[in-house]
């Protein structure tokens, strides 16, 4: 007899922090020489276009910091939370493999790459996902909380128990994603049963 499937255990949002590592309107030019940040909070920083190529960032939380465009080749996120940031574009599929873990709350995330990415009981809370691609992420057990999905890729992506309850405008193909157990509303459905061409009155 197979062991049932645990349920994913989301990670806790990282929320201590030594007063010499909050970083404060950081830019680029203050990552020089450093290769690793350990329970660091970056508040007000423009690191747009920088290169996190490399770098680790593990218990960090990012506070209405501009990401956009950031490369992450390599770029090791272990239990990362980002709050009121802006992070248009950024190819998280880059990132390791280890420990991988994030956290997203009103986040702008349009263009977002989580290809391939797994991401089991990941919170995305009043997230603008517009044009993100999860094709072929797992996703079990994760919560969309009143995001945005329109033109959201989701191709071969695990969804099971995934929650789609207050999240608007995802079209998602039941035949080529796993949802068992995944929550909608009944508004949500038409979402899910678009390619039919079925009328949900």
């Amino acid at each position: 007899m197979k062991p049932a499937r645990r349920k994913p255990v989301a990670l806790r949002k990282p929320d201590r922090f030594s007063e010499d590592n909050v970083a404060v309107g950081w830019d680029a030019r203050h990552l020089l020489g450093h290769t690793e940040f350990d329970e660091y909070r970056f508040v007000n920083c423009d690191f747009s276009g920088a290169d996190f190529s490399r770098l680790r960032f593990s218990e960090c939380l990012f506070e209405h910091c501009n990401l956009s465009t950031v490369r992450l080749a390599g770029t090791a996120l272990q239990n990362v939370a980002f709050a009121d940031c802006k992070l248009l574009g950024l190819q998280f599929a880059a990132c390791r493999d280890m420990l991988f873990g994030v956290h997203f709350d009103q986040c702008q995330l349009r263009y977002a790459s989580f290809a391939g990415r797994t991401l089991p009981g990941t919170r995305f809370v009043g997230c603008g996902l517009e044009e993100a691609d999860f094709a072929d992420a797992d996703l079990t057990g994760a919560v969309f909380q009143d995001c945005a999905l329109s033109g959201a890729v989701f191709q071969n992506t695990r969804l099971t128990g995934a929650d789609f309850t207050t999240a608007s405008d995802f079209v998602i193909d039941p035949e080529t994603n796993p949802l068992q157990g995944a929550k909608f509303t009944l508004q949500g459905l038409v979402g899910v049963v678009a390619k039919f061409g079925l009328v949900i009155e």
